[in-house]
């Protein structure tokens, strides 16, 4: 896809003060995921009964928020995330925004926020990154991580949908997931606690679901893991996801398993590229309910073979070890399996112009 004229819809209102030359690339040299920001920020209002309006670019700084902002009571707030990756000549190209801007309209309409037009959501990423387009950096596996977020931002204390809202959108160049190459995670399996339930939110990309994943992240990392994977809210036996990524698995076949949608799970973009790519490679898939006690299972007689999450941030990720609270199981050897180091590069390739893009996923913004 290419630039259209709806880019043009944000009018930019320049910063007065702008990060120096010299600063700017001493913090693009090691950037780190989510800590540094951009210049400038894309930002639309919306009231009820006017709809969308006043849209711009304009300076990075803290919002103005009153005591009684609905979104600090009632937690009415959504996100997404996606990054524009520079390519070989310069140019910047974003992967599958529409798919997030779907997403972000399927989130709103959960958390009963305003729909935001697709053509909005990609003049505001399309108008920040021109903008900021020396923010973009160039450096192997970098690319400027791009946070649209929208939230209830009427002064009520009233629990009823609110009345306004404020969609922005900020960018934070960021580094390779994985310092000093690809590794294997450990993860610990929550069997106290669910990330969502039946009927809840876990569909949509909300904060508060993320609020929810963060003591039992806590309890991972005391036990010596990295992440935390969350079974089915109503049997507590059954595989969901990490705290924000999605989970497949390989099997010694070599056909490939991921939980299925069920509703409480998130529809991430990259789990559905993977599955596109996975298929095209003749690969048995199946969307299904992985049982936990069949997973173990599997890597103890060695039918399975990897297991991995995705996710926008890391990509890929391959899963080196699962513990809980009467299992410690390795999978495989401990190291990044070949289905898994493969649907890595093949996916980044594209998105760094590396190989072609034969599904039209990449939508140049500069």
């Amino acid at each position: 896809m290419s630039i259209s004229d709806t880019d043009l819809a944000f009018e930019v209102r320049p910063t007065d003060t702008p990060t120096p030359r010299a600063e700017r690339e001493s913090l693009l040299a090691t950037p780190k995921f989510g800590t540094v920001f951009t210049d400038h920020m894309a930002r639309a209002s919306w009231t009820q009964g006017l709809g969308w309006h006043d849209r711009r670019v304009e300076k990075y700084g803290p919002l103005q928020l009153d005591p009684a902002t609905a979104v600090l009571h009632y937690a009415q707030e959504i996100f997404e995330g996606l990054k524009a990756y520079r390519h070989d000549d310069g140019s910047v190209w974003t992967f599958r925004p529409t798919a997030n801007a779907e997403r972000m309209q399927r989130s709103a309409r959960r958390l009963a926020l305003p729909e935001l037009p697709t053509e909005d959501f990609l003049a505001s990423i399309t108008a920040l990154v021109r903008t900021d387009l020396d923010w973009v950096p160039s450096g192997e596996e970098t690319s400027l991580y791009l946070r649209p977020f929208m939230y209830a931002s009427e002064a009520f204390l009233g629990v009823r949908p609110s009345m306004q809202a404020e969609y922005l959108v900020i960018a934070s160049p960021v580094g390779s997931y994985f310092a000093g190459g690809v590794k294997p995670v450990s993860i610990w399996v929550s069997e106290d606690y669910a990330r969502a339930g039946a009927g809840g939110t876990g569909a949509a990309k909300c904060g508060g679901n993320y609020a929810a994943s963060l003591l039992p992240q806590q309890e991972a990392y005391a036990r010596g893991c990295e992440q935390v994977c969350f079974l089915d809210a109503s049997t507590g036996s059954l595989l969901e996801e990490l705290g924000g990524m999605n989970v497949f698995v390989v099997g010694a076949d070599g056909s490939v398993s991921t939980p299925r949608l069920s509703g409480s799970i998130l529809e991430g973009v990259t789990r559905s590229s993977i599955l596109t790519l996975l298929a095209e490679q003749g690969r048995e898939i199946r969307e299904r309910d992985i049982p936990l006690t069949e997973l173990l299972a599997g890597l103890r007689d060695g039918s399975v073979a990897e297991v991995l999450a995705c996710g926008t941030a890391a990509v890929v990720t391959p899963i080196g070890r699962l513990a809980g609270g009467d299992f410690d199981v390795t999978v495989g050897d401990g190291t990044a399996g070949a289905v898994t180091t493969g649907i890595r590069a093949a996916l980044t390739d594209i998105q760094y112009g590396r190989a072609a893009d034969p599904h039209g996923w990449m939508h140049r913004l500069a």
